[in-house]
């Protein structure tokens, strides 16, 4: 930001010589070609002028910025201006020939160096006014020079020489350059050890080609550095930082290089900031930064990072080009002159001044603007124009005030436009601060503070002012602080004071060990955070800041409404944010919530809600938003953070006790860590309602339900304690316990956490009575960790002999006799327990005197407590084997039995042995006592064969064999698996055939081709084909059974079959039914075992046409049952196998059953069913030929007595045929013979019911639909077709049955007609959906 431009017509088409005064920077000296020297204040303003007999041609301020010092052509004086009064005087350098061409101020003193153009030179000591001449410096015009700190003044002159002085002007280095030298500079070159020496590096651009440095201590040897042509000549250089130089070249390069030893010859950083000249370069080291000029532009940039350029100034009026340019010491203005003759002074930095009220900033933007603004109310900001230059601002709801020295004038109409100045104050001394609230402005000057009115008039402003601290204190203010109705102020002796504005009394005081330098109050008064001259950070009640650092400059409180009690202190890096805890389990507290970094050159100044406001250098506002606040930037209803995010931001809020915001954050994503870290907050703020909630969400019952136990405590203080006991605090509970209403409940807690000597204590002093109950649990704490002498004590203590408390006293009791016998007091012990009651006690203390081996002891206490088999076992171990003998029909432990039975084998009573073994389940011993001591094999073949034990079966198999019984010895060989052994006794004894039924499924393949190479040799075909079928070998097996003698054949064939069925080998198969079929020897096999044969190779086809072959044969032979049950087999094994059965199948298995129920009605006396059946039957009579006649005869008669006459007839006829007339029976001839003589065709009409398929009317014993063309299931029990509406199945062959002739039926009949399986009413069924019945897939059509 330009502040202002220097420009004058004498001044015009010259480069001027300009200077800033030192330290100050408040004046800026400027020679142009006119023999003037004009000086000018910060703002541009003309202050003097100095009128020189001719052109000015040097000029210089010395190190305090107080005298300037001008040499001018044409004179041999040197004229000096003493800015503190304005006057000017001369000092003769008595070189009255010689041109003064060089002037400069020690860095370090009140020393003048003048150099002139004969290469003299003159040495002044402004505080002696003493002159030391210097002849022959140098030969020829001194052109350049520096002082160093210690008082060394280096010189260069056109001689292309470099001479280093003393104060004295004494040479002590000189060195011959190779080109003329210009602008030279003291500095300290880098290196890695750091040295005590000063200045000790000259650095001298030589020939505007060269950078030279000479090392004082080390002239031999200097360092050149020379550059890229490209860069065109050295413009000018700097030093800066530790041991770093900006070179600035013609031809707009600017580049950087380290003379640190190791990094000397590279280049640290290097950039074209020009395109096409570059005219001075120049360093702010209080604003670290670098500036450049050329091409009528100015770039800075920041020296921590060059790459970054601030600004860029763009001077467009300047067609010329630039000069140079230089900036005031404090970095606040930077000056660059022109070609044109101009000079233009910019803004780089303002003076951080600003101070807030509330939410009411006011902050210098410019050197006379002050802006006042308060953004959170959304006023617009209003700007001040003042008289000066301040050095303070401050404001307040109405007024803003700055001034200087001891000067102040106030400003008011802040909210309306036109701000008006109210007046201008004089204090007695310097300001040093000062501070506005409504009505009042509070400065502090020289150790007081003057409180007055702000907008009093004469003698009333006189009146509403006072002067603290009083006259009679001697102690000096050095800080203060104004809210709306105090004033604070802290003073050197550590007072901090609060003072009532309304009555100007003190209210308070605190006296501090040390210094209070700064007061902080909040915006109400009731908090004070002071630091003291320790830099220690405290807060008023007081109470210590944590973690306050030293560096502290400021504190800030937060204005908004929420955030009461949230404050930050700040210094130049960093902010730190503190919370004030005003109520906690732990009583009031500050905290340290977090810190921000603060950007650089930027002041706090407001904060509110976690915004931060500052000014910055520029005079601008820029908000910083604290990173403790982050929770408050989080979007609404996000959930994206990650888990440590969200953690982190959850802390701050708990920390800043926002628990709103901190129950929004856990609701989306909380964990089960941040819910617990929540509620544990809320319990130490002491927020019950709250903390009931958090917890109901994270699922803590147990917490839930204890919180609501003390919802409605009003005692602060029994509150706190019950949620520090939650939070496992006990030693802050049971004190915050002991300090309310109800003491007791400190003495619960610690019973709570058996912590019995901190119990007992509480209980002499708040509950006598308790103290036998607590000494009880004591004593069983003390027994449990082993200290038994201090746990009897207790338990004696803890008899009440009250009856009330029996229970108590009894468990006492129990105490006292386990602790007397651990002690060694053991008959006193021993008869405690004997007179209580307790069983359980009687056990304890057996088990104690059991492990002290005091066995008679211990087994009559367990005797006593009836705890038999441990009774036993004490007895046994002392040997008393009568009292053993008591117990046992007592004892259940197999244990004791087995101890009690060897030593009774011991004792040689070896029936009370085996008896005991046997109870002990030790089969083993019990069958070698029985065997070798009793002789009593019965019980040990018992036992043996009950237990299958393995050893006691070989024992008892080697008694077998001792008394030659080989068939009981195989076969216990067998039992204990010693079939080898086995094997080879009856390989030995002829007794294969008895090991081999013995042996049975649980030997293995190898014992099977043993017993089978066995019988093989003695040609046993049968035995042998057995088991080689067993071990796998189907081929020599069927051999075998094909060998087998015919008093053997069925057997041989049935194994035959099984064996093939096995094989599944064609080879085989086609052998065995050569065999069958006698081509092998000539005579056929009957017809089932080639049936047998197909059913074992699952041919159920040729199984089927075999068994209609088998049945067929059985119907000839008369067998009717037989044949039955053949074909009944095969339909149910095709069923099974979901194989189509034939129809010739079905159809024999039909007319076979129809045969089979004429019996079952006759006897029932149901003529009309069995003359059905039998007309069923003697249509296809040609299948019965072995009963022709007698079926016939049956048939006549049983349809003459149901009065079916015509049917009757005819089968009369039938058998009036000469073939069957001579076979019937004589008791029946004469009547058929009736019958046909005298034929009668009535015949009883059949009833018709529908077709369960179609539903077409049938006659009822009709199986083939005429309609549907179907075949109709039929009924087992009448043979009539099947109805949908009565249908049943038999549960165990699945036929059907009409259901209320099935239930008939089986009122007098036990079995299944069709299976013959047991059969009862109520494992029959009606079903009502016969759907899946119906299907015809199943027939073959």
């Amino acid at each position: 930001m330009s502040v202002f431009i220097l420009a004058d017509k004498v001044w015009a088409g010259s480069c001027l010589l300009y200077k800033w005064q030192k330290s100050l920077g408040n004046y800026i000296a400027v020679a142009g070609q006119d023999n003037t020297v004009k000086i000018f204040d910060r703002h541009g303003q003309k202050w003097t002028e100095l009128s020189l007999p001719g052109r000015c041609v040097g000029m210089d301020w010395d190190k305090d910025g107080d005298i300037l010092a001008v040499i001018a052509a044409k004179s041999s004086f040197v004229y000096l201006w003493d800015a503190s009064v304005n006057k000017t005087s001369q000092i003769d350098s008595g070189m009255r020939y010689d041109q003064m061409t060089f002037v400069l101020w020690s860095k370090s003193g009140p020393l003048l160096g003048v150099g002139t153009a004969k290469g003299n030179l003159l040495l002044y000591n402004q505080q002696t006014s003493r002159k030391i001449p210097v002849l022959g410096k140098h030969t020829k015009k001194i052109t350049c020079g520096c002082w160093s700190s210690q008082n060394l003044l280096a010189l260069g002159s056109e001689d292309n020489t470099l001479t280093i002085s003393n104060h004295e002007g004494d040479t002590i280095r000189q060195t011959t350059l190779r080109g003329e030298p210009a602008e030279i500079y003291f500095s300290v070159m880098k290196t890695d050890e750091r040295s005590s020496q000063g200045e000790s590096t000259v650095s001298v651009s030589v020939d505007k080609k060269i950078l030279m440095l000479f090392n004082i201590n080390d002239p031999q040897n200097p360092i050149e550095l020379a550059f890229e042509r490209r860069y065109g000549n050295i413009v000018s250089y700097r030093w800066y930082g530790d041991g770093y130089i900006l070179i600035g070249f013609s031809h707009g390069y600017f580049v950087v290089i380290s003379t640190h030893i190791k990094e000397i010859g590279y280049e640290l950083y290097q950039a074209r900031n020009h395109k096409d000249t570059l005219n001075s370069v120049a360093i702010s080291p209080a604003l670290i930064k670098a500036a450049s000029c050329g091409d009528n532009s100015i770039k800075i940039h920041e020296l921590s990072d060059l790459n970054n350029i601030n600004n860029i100034v763009q001077l467009d009026d300047e067609t010329k080009g630039l000069d140079q340019m230089n900036w005031t010491d404090d970095g606040q203005l930077l000056a660059v002159s022109t070609q044109k003759g101009t000079i233009h002074v910019f803004l780089t930095k303002l003076p951080m001044l600003g101070d807030s009220f509330g939410t009411r900033l006011a902050y210098l933007t410019s050197l006379l603007e002050v802006t006042v603004s308060n953004q959170v109310e959304g006023e617009s900001p209003v700007a001040v124009q003042v008289e000066v230059d301040p050095t303070f601002v401050a404001v307040g709801p109405y007024h803003v005030a700055v001034g200087m020295n001891n000067r102040a004038w106030f400003y008011g109409r802040l909210k309306k436009k036109g701000v008006k100045k109210i007046k201008d104050v004089e204090y007695l001394g310097t300001i040093a601060s000062m501070c506005l609230n409504a009505d009042y402005a509070a400065a502090l000057f020289e150790g007081k503070v003057q409180l007055h009115v702000i907008e009093g008039k004469g003698a009333e402003d006189k009146k509403e002012m006072k002067l603290f601290p009083d006259d009679d204190k001697k102690e000096r203010i050095l800080c203060h602080a104004l809210t709306s109705d105090l004033l604070y102020y802290g003073t050197d002796v550590g007072s901090v004071v609060s003072v009532l504005l309304d009555d100007w009394v003190t209210v308070n005081s605190y006296s501090h060990q040390v210094g209070v330098r700064k007061v902080f109050p909040d915006p109400n008064g009731t908090w004070v955070v002071f630091i003291d001259d320790k830099n220690g950070g405290f807060l008023f009640s007081p109470a210590n800041l944590p973690n306050f650092s030293p560096t502290i400059t400021g504190v800030l409180w937060d204005n908004w409404h929420a955030d009461r009690g949230v404050f930050v202190a700040f210094d130049d890096d960093k902010v730190y944010t503190y919370a004030v805890h005003k109520t906690t389990i732990y009583g009031p507290r500050v905290v340290l919530v977090g810190s921000t970094a603060l950007p650089f050159s930027q002041r706090p100044l407001l904060l509110h809600n976690g915004e931060l406001t500052c000014q910055t250098t520029s005079g601008k506002t820029s908000e910083v938003s604290l990173s403790t606040h982050s929770f408050l930037r989080r979007p609404a209803g996000t959930s994206t953070e990650s888990a440590p995010e969200l953690s982190r931001q959850l802390s701050q809020a708990l920390m800043l006790k926002r628990f709103h915001e901190a129950w929004n954050l856990c609701k989306p994503a909380g964990s089960d860590a941040d819910w617990a870290e929540l509620g544990r907050a809320c319990l130490v703020h002491m927020e019950v309602e709250l903390a009931i909630q958090v917890y109901r969400m994270s699922g803590s019952v147990a917490m839930v339900l204890s919180l609501q136990g003390i919802q409605g405590v009003e005692d602060k203080n029994l509150l706190a304690g019950h949620l520090a006991m939650f939070l496992e605090e006990y030693d802050l509970a049971q004190d915050l316990y002991l300090s309310s209403s109800s003491p007791v409940a400190a003495l619960e807690m610690r019973r709570d956490l058996l912590q019995w000597d901190s119990a007992l204590i509480l209980a002499k002093r708040l509950a006598e009575d308790q103290i036998p109950f607590i000494s009880k649990e004591y004593a069983v704490h003390l027994e449990f960790i082993g200290d038994y002498v201090n746990a009897l004590a207790h338990y004696e203590k803890g008899m009440t002999h009250d009856k009330e408390f029996q229970e108590h006293d009894e468990a006492c009791q129990a105490g006292v006799a386990r602790m007397s016998i651990r002690m060694g007091n053991i008959r006193r012990g021993a008869a405690l327990a004997i007179q209580h009651p307790s069983k359980v006690l009687k056990k304890e203390c057996g088990a104690i005197l059991e492990g002290m081996k005091q066995f008679p002891e211990a087994a009559q206490l367990y005797e006593k407590g009836q705890y038999y088999d441990k009774a036993a076992l004490v007895y046994i171990r002392c040997k008393n084997w009568a009292k053993v003998r008591e117990l046992l029909p007592n004892v259940s432990s197999s244990k004791i039995y087995l101890q009690y039975a060897k030593a009774k084998e011991a004792d040689g009573k070896y029936k009370d042995a085996a008896q005991a073994y046997e109870s002990a389940k030790d089969w083993d011993n019990a069958i070698r006592v029985l065997l070798d001591h009793l002789n009593n094999p019965e019980d040990a073949v018992r036992i043996a064969r009950e237990t299958r034990s393995i050893d006691g079966a070989k024992m008892v198999a080697r008694f077998f064999l001792r008394l030659n019984d080989y068939s009981s010895a195989i076969h216990f060989l067998v039992l204990s698996q010693c079939n080898d052994e086995a094997f080879q006794l009856a390989q030995q004894h002829g007794q294969m055939e008895v090991y081999a039924d013995i042996i049975g499924a649980e030997a293995t393949q190898e014992d099977y081709q043993s017993i089978a190479l066995y019988f093989e040799g003695e040609k046993k075909h049968l035995q042998a084909g057995r088991f080689f079928q067993k071990c796998g070998q189907y081929s020599r097996a069927l051999k075998h059974f094909l060998k087998s003698p015919k008093s053997e054949d069925n057997l041989a064939i049935e194994l035959a079959i099984e064996t093939v069925g096995q094989a599944k080998d064609i080879s085989l198969t086609n052998q065995l039914i050569e065999y069958l079929l006698g081509d092998s020897d000539g005579i056929p096999k009957e017809a089932k075992y080639l049936f047998r044969l197909y059913m074992a190779l699952q041919q159920y086809t040729d199984a089927a046409r075999t068994a209609v072959i088998i049945a067929r044969e059985e119907q000839l032979a008369g067998n009717y049952r037989n044949a039955h049950d053949v074909l009944f087999s095969m339909y149910t094994e095709m069923q099974a196998q979901k194989i189509k059965i034939p129809l010739e199948l079905a159809t024999n298995l039909m007319i076979l059953h129809s045969y089979l129920l004429v019996r079952i009605h006759v006897k029932r006396g149901d003529h009309l069913k069995a003359a059905r059946m039998l007309i069923r039957v003697s249509n296809h009579i040609s299948k019965f030929n072995a009963h022709v006649v007698n079926i016939l005869t049956s048939a006549v008669i049983e349809c003459q007595r149901a009065g079916l006459k015509n049917s009757a007839f005819s089968f009369g006829a039938m058998l009036m045929r000469p073939e069957y007339r001579n076979k019937i029976d004589p008791k029946y001839r004469k009547k058929i013979e009736a019958i046909v003589r005298h034929p009668d065709t009535s015949e009883l009409e059949e009833e018709t019911t529908p077709c369960p398929f179609c539903g077409f009317q049938l006659p009822q014993n009709e199986l083939l639909c005429i309609s549907c063309k179907s075949n109709i299931p039929y009924c087992i029990t009448t043979g009539r077709h099947m109805l949908k509406e009565d249908w049943s199945i038999c549960p165990h062959c699945e036929f059907p049955a009409l259901y209320s002739q099935f239930v008939l039926l089986l009122e007098t009949e036990t079995v299944c007609p069709m299976c013959s399986e047991n059969l009862s009413v109520t494992q029959v069924k009606k079903i009502s959906d016969c759907s899946k019945y119906l299907q015809t897939d199943d027939l073959e059509q």
